[in-house]
């Protein structure tokens, strides 16, 4: 068991008269959470689950009344909705329950798509809604009493095998990998197969296995389309769908002078690096990588993602490279500051600020080894 940093956020929104939307990866904890949420209040209070994987629970959900809504409810006083994407119309459905019950009953929905649950949902719910993420294990949940010295010891790990929940909890190496390749498979990203239409999953893995690739690089949509021999529209529209589906994100560039910084690539990263080692099937120990400076990079940048948004850091982030090659990894634009950092697997290696981007009066450089953790992925 793993203690999650928003459980305790997540209780005391309960009873706001608003729905409670917890948004993430499949597998990454969302129905733990929830269950464990429900039973630290049982049996004081009468909960009850949908399960939308489960076609029967979907469909008593699905288009129905508010009459006939309620005597499926009964008397519980708080409903979870496990995989609400699945739902059709969720958003209109949640809207009705809501209005009509206040903050009488306590509605809380998980999804491991935003296809649906949060672009649908979100009009329809304006104002009557909390929105929480939830990613795979963040390192501070890992190594929730000592981090730091965990971190350390576990850093190979943690790019090799990824963060998830099941993967965490196992004791080899062979059953990590084994519930990784279970992930990986269609499962992780089937909500763009059921959702879109998306008949062809061989190109869909074919482009996960080319981002895989091109992790901490600046990415080609055409070449892409290219390499895939689809339009470069279908490869504008898979990658949107992958990040909905909570499997990749994106980093755009920072320019503020379009004759000298890139405008247009935009960098992707994977939530879990278990997961992108996986599709490409490679789960060589860290010394007889070529990987290594990449996969620190996507582990930063995704574990500093968690970090803010657990901890409420509010800031815009992009990468910044000029067309000479000067490059930041990852900037912060927050509180009028552009925060850059670059992060080093090889600490031998010096680094020095690129001068261009110290000519912005507000920039800042820091760059991240392997024990300038401290304040930047935990407290």
């Amino acid at each position: 068991m793993y203690k999650r940093l928003i459980f305790e956020e997540i209780k005391n929104k309960l009873w706001s008269g608003k729905v409670i939307i917890l948004a993430g990866p499949r597998q990454c904890g969302k129905t733990t959470l929830i269950l464990d949420l429900l039973h630290s209040l049982e049996p004081v209070v009468k909960t009850k689950v949908f399960n939308c994987d489960n076609p029967i629970d979907r469909e008593l959900l699905s288009g129905h009344d508010l009459d006939f809504l309620k005597q499926q409810l009964g008397d519980a006083k708080i409903i979870a909705i496990d995989e609400g994407q699945k739902i059709e119309a969720i958003g209109q459905t949640l809207k009705l329950l809501v209005d009509h019950y206040g903050k009488e009953k306590q509605f809380i929905v998980t999804g491991s798509s935003s296809i649906n649950l949060l672009s649908a949902a979100g009009e329809a719910l304006t104002g009557r809604k909390w929105t929480y993420f939830l990613y795979p294990l963040s390192a501070e949940e890992l190594f929730l009493d000592s981090p730091g010295l965990e971190l350390l010891k576990n850093r190979e790990s943690l790019l090799i095998y990824g963060q998830y929940p099941e993967v965490a909890k196992q004791t080899s190496f062979e059953s990590k990998q084994q519930v990784l390749k279970e992930l990986a498979s269609s499962y992780l990203y089937q909500d763009v197969l059921e959702y879109e239409n998306v008949k062809n999953s061989d190109k869909i893995l074919a482009l996960l296995k080319a981002l895989a690739l091109q992790i901490g690089s600046e990415v080609s949509y055409l070449e892409l389309s290219r390499l895939l021999e689809v339009s470069k529209l279908t490869v504008e529209k898979y990658v949107d769908l992958l990040e909905k589906s909570f499997v990749i994100f994106k980093l755009s560039p920072f320019t503020q002078n379009k004759r000298r910084e890139l405008s247009r690539m935009k960098k992707i990263y994977f939530y879990d690096l278990g997961i992108r080692n996986a599709i490409l099937n490679n789960f060589n120990l860290m010394p007889n990588r070529s990987d290594a400076g990449a996969l620190w990079e996507n582990f930063m940048v995704a574990e500093r993602m968690k970090y803010r948004a657990y901890h409420h850091i509010y800031a815009n982030s992009y990468f910044w490279r000029t067309y000479d090659g000067a490059e930041v990894d990852l900037v912060e634009e927050r509180d009028g500051k552009l925060l850059g950092y670059e992060f080093k697997w090889d600490e031998m290696r010096k680094v020095r600020p690129p001068k261009t981007w110290l000519e912005y009066p507000e920039a800042s450089f820091d760059v991240i080894g392997m024990k300038e953790w401290k304040g930047f992925i935990w407290p």
